[in-house]
């Protein structure tokens, strides 16, 4: 068991590393016909542990690209919802996630309120729809993202349907600092991948 362990890390890291290697050198021979970059591809991760609070309470308003289930674009500023963590895009989940923040968010005009801010300029807000509902609270009672008690109060833990800490176990496991489950389920990943 441990033997197979060590490989799955081992494979991990080579995937990334020739990911990287290979976007490097992509970079130099981008050909005209290729299509461009999409936000996701420039995303950071939130390092909540570099996160300070920005000195001016600012609004943003306006439409919103949906990055994944946590995270959208207002304005070309990257803003990742407040208290809440949603699956990310290649785990269970995270496509659902995705697309029901879009949905709620087609047509409408996104208020958010700038909390913190990171050294990477990622930014947390509290986002709420034009009829006032929080963006963070709809995603929780649609079973598509966790309350994160850490940088939330627990404001919205109530609002979690009974099943999501089982559904999105991904997500409950980082909440928790279990990483190695991630890494884990990364290296499959990688592994079902690379065949």
């Amino acid at each position: 068991m441990r033997q197979l362990e060590v490989i799955s890390l081992v494979l991990f890291i080579a995937v990334v590393l020739a990911v990287l290697l290979g976007r490097k050198g992509s970079k130099k021979s981008r050909s005209t016909k290729e299509q461009p970059r999409t936000p996701r591809e420039n995303v950071i991760p939130f390092d909540a542990g570099s996160a300070k609070p920005i000195v001016d309470r600012r609004i943003l308003e306006g439409s919103a690209f949906v990055i994944d289930g946590d995270t959208l674009v207002i304005r070309k500023t990257q803003i990742r919802l407040f208290g809440i963590d949603a699956a990310e895009l290649n785990h269970p989940y995270g496509k659902n996630a995705k697309w029901a923040l879009t949905s709620l968010c087609k047509g409408e005009t996104i208020r958010a309120e700038l909390i913190e801010q990171d050294v990477h300029g990622r930014t947390v807000a509290k986002c709420s729809l034009r009829d006032g509902r929080d963006l963070s609270a709809e995603m929780v009672k649609l079973g598509l993202a966790l309350d994160w008690a850490k940088f939330s109060g627990g404001k919205y833990r109530s609002l979690e349907t009974p099943d999501a800490r089982k559904k999105l176990w991904l997500a409950d496991a980082r909440q928790k600092g279990r990483m190695a489950v991630w890494e884990q389920f990364d290296a499959k990943q990688a592994a079902r991948n690379a065949k």
